[in-house]
């Protein structure tokens, strides 16, 4: 079975959309005018009140979005209660303490690799046959340089 919107094309089906809203609009103007001058003003106070909502609600959307793209704990800040701020706090903080726990480690990791590294040298040199001397001599570094037949 074909579908009825398929021999509209696009640009048809919204000037279709737009003459129905044309029609509803005209329509529901026509009732406006008709109705009580007290029924009137409470439709357009409570109008007002929905446009108010509704224009919090958006700069609360965008406020949450900017939250959330702005922090990495943005997200439970916007969905936080009141006596939740010290666990806030808390939340954000760990993520600080175990990344410089982490540096310390890798740190102290990398201290004690030099210092293996310079006790190896230190051991090569005090049980090699040579004095140390010989090590700064010019002439021994190119003894070392040349190949061996």
């Amino acid at each position: 079975m074909k579908n009825q919107n398929s021999n509209f094309s696009t640009g048809g089906l919204d000037a279709l959309q737009a003459r129905f809203a044309l029609r509803v609009t005209a329509r529901l103007s026509e009732g406006a005018r008709e109705l009580p001058h007290d029924i009137s003003e409470r439709l357009r106070v409570a109008r007002d009140q929905a446009l108010q909502r509704a224009r919090l609600a958006k700069r609360l959307e965008v406020a949450a979005s900017v939250q959330a793209s702005g922090a990495g704990a943005a997200t439970l800040v916007a969905s936080a209660g009141p006596g939740s701020s010290w666990w806030l706090k808390l939340a954000s903080a760990v993520p600080v303490v175990v990344l410089v726990f982490g540096f310390v480690l890798i740190q102290h990791s990398h201290v004690n690799a030099q210092i293996s590294a310079a006790a190896e040298i230190d051991a090569a040199l005090l049980a090699d046959d040579l004095p140390p001397a010989a090590y700064s001599d010019p002439g021994f570094v190119e003894f070392l340089k040349a190949p061996r037949e």
